[in-house]
């Protein structure tokens, strides 16, 4: 009989029963591609399958998942300890460091007997380097493109993702209000910064999987430009954007605030965000493509004369996330000629920006959930421009 292992779940961030349906729908979307296995080794990918997350997920890592049989877990050995506390898994295996992960990985799929295998591609913390390796690892084995297998699953919300996310909803908006209050003449943006973080962790925050974006005067006229120092003056924009997360699960929202009497030319541009915005909400609901809230949003854009401040799309799916990016962009955008249909549980983030590049930014963002009616908006705080 197998000894108990009193780590095994101890971290874990949803039950067991959680993940093995998980692992159910994962060989069912498998099955047709007809392999012996799906190989993952995105950060996001492992974690929704198993709830394996640590810092240190910039080692090597990969999750066998069998069309039949119990999943099987590679990790540098250090992580071990970890990846059974973080996960239910019974069958973790190890790497040491000064050892080539391909080959052990090699070495892995041979003593699992596995023939043929779909492995994703789009993997951010695989090198050209390591997939050269891992392919010549894997040279007696069948390879078939599994990509997307996973990211697909995700972008549905199960009730307890989506209670993770309206819990770092709540953290987002305490952290955004801090930020507000703090964004004054003569505070710097490290200042702004500080709160706006301080708050947010103090409130429930774990781990931020992008750095917040506060910047201020001319630097918020630069995309994703971020706190360097710099005294926030009379006259300044100020750009206010985070994410918050909880179990990994992030909410992100954007507010602005102008030092002084905004000019005309930033609140004509904040009233035609927020309503781009509000278009692009009230275009959401299930059964409409995702192009559809972009095209509102456009719409009243391009009607102000704003076509070059926007050039981007209005909003992005949003669940589990690691470092460098908080969003789920790379699944599904609500963007231009994305056909995929708005279903109850998505998740997505919708930044209303418009920018005088390199002079100033002005916008506000919700996060929702899309419902069986229509959508639910995870913040309750004023979107309008914060003058001070």
């Amino acid at each position: 009989m197998q000894e108990q292992d009193p780590l095994r779940g101890m971290d874990a961030v949803f039950p067991a029963e959680e993940f093995a349906g998980r692992i159910e729908r994962i060989r069912a979307a498998l099955a047709p591609l007809g392999t012996d296995a799906l190989l993952l080794t995105g950060p996001e990918n492992i974690f929704w399958a198993t709830g394996r997350q640590t810092a240190g997920y910039f080692a090597f890592q990969a999750l066998i998942v069998p069309a039949s049989g119990e999943p099987v877990l590679l990790v540098r050995q250090l992580e071990t300890t970890g990846a059974r506390a973080s996960t239910w898994l019974s069958d973790i295996r190890a790497w040491q460091d000064g050892e080539d992960p391909a080959a052990a990985l090699g070495r892995l799929v041979a003593e699992l007997g596995l023939k043929s295998l779909a492995v994703e591609r789009n993997g951010w913390f695989v090198s050209l380097s390591l997939g050269a390796r891992i392919a010549a690892a894997l040279k007696e084995v069948r390879i078939h493109d599994g990509s997307g297998i996973v990211e697909d699953l995700r972008a549905v919300k199960s009730p307890v993702e989506l209670a993770a996310i309206r819990r770092a909803a709540t953290y987002a908006q305490t952290g955004m209000a801090a930020a507000l209050e703090m964004s004054r003449a003569g505070v710097n943006e490290n200042d702004v910064t500080a709160a706006m973080t301080a708050a947010a962790i103090v409130a429930g925050s774990e781990a931020m999987a992008m750095e917040p974006l506060v910047s201020s005067g001319p630097r918020s006229g630069v995309p994703h430009a971020t706190w360097r120092r710099r005294r926030i003056e009379h006259g300044d924009a100020v750009f206010l954007e985070l994410a918050a997360s909880h179990d990994r699960y992030h909410a992100a929202l954007m507010r602005s605030v102008w030092i002084g009497e905004p000019p005309a030319e930033a609140t004509r541009m904040m009233d035609t965000t927020l309503r781009a915005l509000e278009a692009a909400l009230a275009a959401m609901r299930p059964g409409i493509p995702c192009a559809r809230p972009h095209e509102a949003a456009q719409a009243v854009i391009d009607a102000a004369g704003y076509s070059s401040a926007f050039r981007k799309r209005i909003g992005y799916s949003m669940g589990a996330a690691f470092a460098p990016d908080w969003g789920e962009g790379a699944i599904l955008s609500l963007f231009s000629h994305v056909t995929r249909l708005l279903e109850p549980g998505m998740v997505f983030h919708l930044p209303a920006t418009l920018r005088s590049y390199g002079n100033f930014t002005v916008g506000a963002s919700e996060t929702v959930i899309v419902t069986h009616t229509g959508i639910e908006v995870l913040s309750d705080l004023p979107r309008t421009m914060t003058v001070r």
